[in-house]
């Protein structure tokens, strides 16, 4: 999930049931006025936090926070013998937001802290029974102090709450620590004291120790230590905590009462057990010995093995999703509809003729899909990666180093991209470039340029391009030239440091700009550039502002504001905006509905109101425009 988006917007449309890889039916809806609703392309969740645990009757049972486009919406509670499940809807709207860490505590109570919300889950009372609304967001750790009073630190701004199951007690210390980017406080840890303890990145690491009567704040790392990075801390089992930051071999701290003193070499901790963790948490063991394998929410089974025989039990279970994120959409070779979503990352393909999907696990988030020839290209989120995949071969999942593969991995660009904006399939019909955000902590964004035919790649660092801004959107323009728009937007939990974005044209046989300019002041991104049969390029600038770019003269032609009649345009972190026909009509996708061009006046005419709000753009296939809502795949027909 993109912390730095918008909420992802929930819908009431069911989910239709498809979790296998194989084909499987369509049940494609008439919705009037020219759309139709295809299903969702993943109808399954994704855990963010497990754990093996007992009920009130003392039976083993399984508490999982599940997670599908609304965010996290529910607590799924599994009889680990008999496979029945009950479901607990989050007593809060979940906002698109989800559960980042969780913990079991010593008393048996699962907690979380997400949209702004502390929650306590009882297994016992099987019910929720207590939340509280806090400073935002979510909490990125958690743990349990030598009294049972349990602790969160949260996202964006080191969020501090704190809750006593024994009184009720439930304190909002509010946001601590401040910082001109997003805080990741990724580990969190108190003193037998009562000092608590969190260390933050990634753009710059730092420990806060906190003393909760008096309200003292204390930043521990000096700043000339404070590289880049994570500062991390670990509870002993006897009375202090100590705390890491820097790659392996960097400096330690032991920290006691609100103070910090070095320690070297690194000490020798006995970590206390606490049930915690990032949204990744699996908790295996039940009380009786019996041990947690899998929790499948895909094909809906667990597997719970008995220690003494090494036994597995296969148990069935199910519950209600609406299904995954769709990053986006493109049409591929073979005339189907494909594209990926989070979470789970999943491929899914649609094939309108036969009204059938397909899906696979997949190799992470496919932020940009794009189709060049025969073959269907993937950037993908994390570590900028990039595949590509025939449609006329076989499936065999991606793995790095086999060619075999398909989707084959090609490359990687971490960390100058991670989190992809952009894949431009270039007319030359072999240069693929992709463009995006660096990785967490850090700002600017390069370019990757990869070669189908040599396999070779090129890689330009943001300092070669705009310095401190990362590419968002691109076009191929004559000449071997290349039109660019920039966004000051960093990479995750990155320091924000341009001020206004810009316009570029590179040079792809030197790799250099040639051109660069601010043309609109104030604007933060340009989120995407189409260009036209005219030689003019169409753009968005900050999802508001149409404009027609002439790249021969490097001005602005044509401008104007849009969010005031038509709304805002998509958004994703793959925006694709804009749709063209065969014949060379380019069509606009505002979240409201779809819009037409005038090539000639530039005018906008929306053509239809969506029946639902538009999300991840889409592709033009057989006279219709397929695109995305949540977890839902829909098309409009063009008239």
């Amino acid at each position: 999930m993109n912390l730095q988006s918008s909420p992802w917007l929930p819908l009431a449309t069911a989910a239709i049931v498809l979790v296998s890889a194989h084909a499987s039916c369509g049940a494609t809806e008439e919705l009037g006025n020219g759309f139709r609703h295809h299903g969702v392309a993943t109808p399954v969740s994704k855990h963010r936090g497990t754990v093996a645990t007992v009920d009130g009757a003392g039976r083993n049972v399984v508490l999982v926070w599940l997670f599908d486009h609304r965010g996290g919406y529910a607590l799924l509670m599994i009889d680990a013998t008999t496979g029945k499940s009950e479901q607990f809807p989050i007593p809060f709207p979940p906002r698109g937001d989800c559960p980042y860490t969780s913990i079991l505590s010593s008393a048996n109570k699962f907690y979380t802290h997400f949209s702004s919300h502390f929650v306590e889950f009882d297994p016992v009372k099987r019910a929720f029974t207590f939340h509280h609304k806090t400073a935002p967001q979510m909490a990125m750790s958690m743990t349990e102090d030598d009294q049972g009073v349990l602790w969160s630190v949260t996202y964006p701004q080191s969020g501090v709450a704190s809750f006593d199951p024994a009184t009720r007690k439930f304190k909002d210390y509010g946001q601590i620590y401040q910082q001109n980017w997003r805080q990741y406080p990724r580990s969190v840890a108190t003193d037998d004291a009562g000092w608590l303890y969190f260390g933050i990145g990634s753009t710059a690491c730092q420990i806060i120790g906190f003393d909760p009567v008096s309200g003292a704040v204390q930043p521990l790392v000096p700043e000339s230590d404070r590289v880049h990075g994570f500062g991390t801390v670990y509870r002993d089992i006897h009375d202090k905590v100590y705390g890491h930051v820097g790659a392996a071999g960097g400096t330690w701290y032991e920290l006691y009462q609100g103070q910090a003193k070095r320690v070297s070499p690194a000490p020798s901790i006995q970590k206390k057990s606490i049930i915690t963790s990032s949204q990744g948490l699996f908790h295996r063991d039940f009380p009786d010995g019996r041990r947690l394998l899998t929790c499948d929410l895909v094909d809906r089974v667990l597997e719970v093995e008995e220690p003494k025989t090494k036994k597995i039990d296969k148990v069935p279970f199910d519950y209600t999703s609406e299904g995954a994120h769709i990053m986006g959409v493109a049409v591929a070779p073979d005339k189907s509809i494909c594209g990926g979503t989070a979470f789970p990352m999943r491929f899914f393909r649609y094939d309108p003729e036969h009204d059938a999907w397909t899906n696979h696990a997949c190799h992470g988030q496919w932020n940009t899909v794009a189709r060049q020839g025969d073959q269907f290209l993937v950037g993908g989120y994390g570590h900028g990666f990039l595949l590509q995949w025939d449609p006329a071969r076989t499936w065999i999942p991606t793995e790095k180093g086999k060619d075999a593969s398909n989707p084959r991995f090609l490359t990687e660009s971490h960390p100058t991209i991670n989190r992809p904006h952009d894949l431009l399939a270039h007319p030359d019909g072999k240069t693929v470039v992709l463009a995006g955000t660096p990785g967490y902590g850090l700002t600017g964004g390069g370019l990757l340029f990869w070669n189908r035919e040599t396999k070779t790649r090129t890689l330009l660092e943001h300092t070669d391009i705009l310095p401190q801004q990362a590419t968002m959107s691109l076009v191929a323009l004559p000449a071997g030239k290349l039109l660019g728009g920039s966004t000051t937007r960093p990479g995750t939990g990155g320091e924000k440091k341009a001020t206004e974005a810009e316009l570029y044209i590179l040079d792809m046989a030197t790799r250099h700009v040639e051109w660069h300019q601010p043309v609109f002041p104030g604007v933060q991104s340009y989120t995407d550039l189409i260009a036209t049969k005219s030689g003019l390029v169409y753009g968005f600038a900050d999802r508001k502002r149409f404009f027609v770019f002439d790249p021969a003269k490097k001005k602005i032609v044509h401008q104007q504001e849009t969010q005031s009649v038509f709304g805002w345009s998509t958004s994703q972190q793959g925006p694709r905006v804009f749709v063209a026909s065969p014949d060379g009509t380019v069509y606009i996708l505002f979240v409201k509905g779809i819009a037409r061009v005038d090539p000639n006046t530039f005018a906008i005419t929306l053509v239809a109101e969506s029946p639902v709000p538009i999300g991840p753009g889409g592709d033009m296939l057989d006279g219709r425009i397929y695109y995305a809502s949540g977890s839902h795949l829909y098309s409009y027909e063009i008239p």
